[in-house]
């Protein structure tokens, strides 16, 4: 309970920054513009080329099968700060023992993004990912496992409003079922319109 209460909080905190963007948070009068350094300004393109799509996709094949699907649609609130919602789907065949275990996990998670140079950026993300765990005598239980990545990206342009995203992450929560160990990173490589 005690780590479902700390997720709800720190899902709150991003859906703020998500929602309101880093200028919602502080007024600036008049008066306190002239001496305080220039904040940026709304993004004032239309909603519609504010949004953007993208994801990434992976395999591995042999003993081991895993396909995955992670769509995300994020919003621009600001040219250099975004945030959205990613969600996944994997499916794993497992022979490595000798009984084959098949499952299908399923997730989604929160996200922002701050673009350091039109190349870096930098992102934070809470996730929960439903994984089918399986123990020792072959029986399984459902299990939702929460993480929080931090890391980084960098994104190279293909043309028009397309990107490829190479992303390096490291999940800072490590519950005591993550996947991850201590600072293993998790890495993503997929494709963005419009970021």
């Amino acid at each position: 309970m005690k780590l479902i209460n700390s997720g709800i909080k720190i899902s709150i905190l991003l859906i703020g920054l998500i929602v309101f963007g880093a200028d919602g948070f502080a007024q600036v009068s008049e008066a306190d513009s002239v001496q305080s350094p220039v904040k940026e300004k709304k993004d004032p393109r239309p909603i519609g080329e504010r949004i953007y799509l993208g994801g990434n996709i992976g395999f591995s094949f042999g003993n081991y099968t895993r396909i995955s699907v992670n769509p995300l649609i994020g919003y621009k609130i600001t040219p250099k700060f975004s945030g959205g919602v990613t969600f996944g789907y994997e499916y794993v065949r497992d022979k490595r023992y000798p009984k084959t275990y098949e499952t299908n996990n399923y997730g989604m998670s929160l996200f922002t993004r701050y673009r350091i140079v039109p190349q870096l950026y930098a992102h934070a993300e809470y996730a929960w990912i439903n994984y089918e765990l399986f123990d020792t005598i072959g029986e399984s239980s459902r299990e939702t496992v929460p993480f929080f990545f931090v890391g980084g990206g960098y994104s190279q342009p293909l043309g028009g409003r397309t990107w490829l995203n190479l992303q390096v992450l490291f999940d800072v929560l490590q519950d005591e079922r993550s996947p991850y160990k201590a600072w293993e990173p998790y890495i993503t490589v997929g494709v963005g319109v419009g970021f």
